[in-house]
């Protein structure tokens, strides 16, 4: 069963609208699901990093009003005081991650929705509350079916585009491998994920044989996060650290069908910013004959970012390279309370940059909800996607870039 990270429940003659989130401030060593139950419930746990993800806090977010909404009485006034108080709601929530470009999105979108709705003549508060529910909880149902979609077109694309793919469609003996990096599964989406959603996919088809995921340092998003969903699902998986790309390449030669990751931000010309450390990924991959892959929803490419020299790269706390926290282990293997320790010399300097950019030329494909993207004469062409982008998806769906 595939890792539900965000446990949703619509209102009903039952009872109230719940949401639930696995707490991954406690991943990978205890699962525990807290309940959010209102705006401010969501704003700490996006705060704390409770929730992370580019679409997850979005989703999050407008999910935990909507649960608020049926646990209150905004449906009872006014259509314009249910949509003031919707607002004013949203731009709290906001607050809490106000650089997160994806989370000003989906609010700017559901605060459309419920202006919208609150301009007709013959609406009241419930029918703007109405209209506000089925927004949050569309964002939530499109982000797992793109993800699928995603998973779906890029195991299609490995299968018929890759050495290993190829063989294993002839030979079921054949091993077909993928590494990936960083956390792009359950645990940053809404659900399935998108390199990992791809991973997934290949696994369900019969076609993975293990999946390898480099640990991503210096915040260890592929050891503790990664790792953690592949355990889950049963996956075979191996974690190795992020200076074991090349040797692992190099053992496993045509096995690895592909290198596949996730993206924060898609310029228009291909070059994408990803969690640091992919870029070198995309250099190995090139070297040792590997294809280079791309997982993104359409609303990961901005086009009105021409390349990447133009994404400003987030730097972050040094402390997050020195020092390392986890649970103790006890002298039986038990784990004790958690410590912080240090791993580096005091006063050295640091540079810790959250993201790397990884130039287009490196980049085989892009996979994106609608279909593969290569390049055509060495060039990315990304209108075409857009072309077919109805107003409802773009409503109902929040932008995925810049999220953590």
């Amino acid at each position: 069963m595939v890792l539900q990270a965000i446990k949703y429940t619509p209102a009903s003659s039952a009872g109230a609208a719940t949401l639930n989130i696995l707490d991954q401030l406690l991943l990978p060593h205890q699962s525990l699901y807290i309940p959010i139950s209102s705006c401010e419930d969501a704003f700490d746990a996006i705060k704390q990093m409770k929730v992370r993800g580019a679409p997850a806090i979005a989703i999050v977010a407008a999910l935990a009003l909507a649960v608020e909404c049926t646990r209150t009485n905004i449906s009872s006034r006014s259509a314009a005081e249910a949509r003031d108080q919707i607002i004013e709601r949203l731009g709290y929530v906001k607050k809490s991650r106000p650089t997160a470009v994806n989370l000003s999105d989906a609010v700017n979108k559901l605060s459309n929705v419920v202006t919208k709705a609150a301009s007709s003549d013959v609406a009241d508060g419930q029918a703007v509350v109405h209209k506000y529910i089925a927004a949050a909880e569309r964002m939530l149902i499109d982000d797992v079916s793109d993800n699928k979609a995603i998973g779906a077109h890029g195991a299609k694309w490995i299968a018929e585009h890759t050495a290993a793919g190829q063989s294993k469609t002839r030979n079921a003996a054949q091993e077909l491998k993928i590494l990936t990096h960083c956390n792009t599964g359950s645990l940053a989406t809404a659900g399935y994920g998108t390199a990992l959603g791809v991973i997934r996919s290949l696994r369900e088809a019969g076609l993975l044989t293990h999946a390898f995921c480099s640990e991503t340092r210096p915040y260890n998003q592929g050891s503790r996060l990664t790792a953690y969903e592949l355990v889950h699902d049963q996956i075979p998986a191996t974690l190795v650290t992020d200076s074991m790309a090349a040797s692992l390449l190099a053992r496993e030669g045509t096995n690895v069908a592909a290198i596949v990751v996730g993206a924060d931000r898609v310029a228009a010309n291909g070059d994408t910013a990803n969690k640091i450390g992919t870029y070198s990924l995309a250099v190995l991959a090139r070297h040792h004959g590997v294809k280079f892959l791309v997982a993104a929803p359409r609303t990961t490419i901005d086009l009105g970012t021409p390349s990447g020299e133009a994404i400003v790269i987030e730097e972050r706390d040094q402390q997050e390279v020195t020092r390392i926290k986890g649970p103790q282990i006890g002298s039986n293997g038990d784990l004790r309370e958690p410590a912080t320790i240090s791993t580096a010399a005091m006063g050295i300097n640091v540079w810790n940059p959250a993201f790397d950019v990884t130039p287009a030329d490196l980049i085989d494909g892009v996979i994106t909800e609608v279909g593969v993207v290569e390049k055509q004469n060495g060039v990315f062409n990304f209108e075409p996607l857009f072309a077919s982008m109805t107003e409802t998806h773009r409503e109902s769906h929040p932008s995925t870039v810049g999220g953590m």
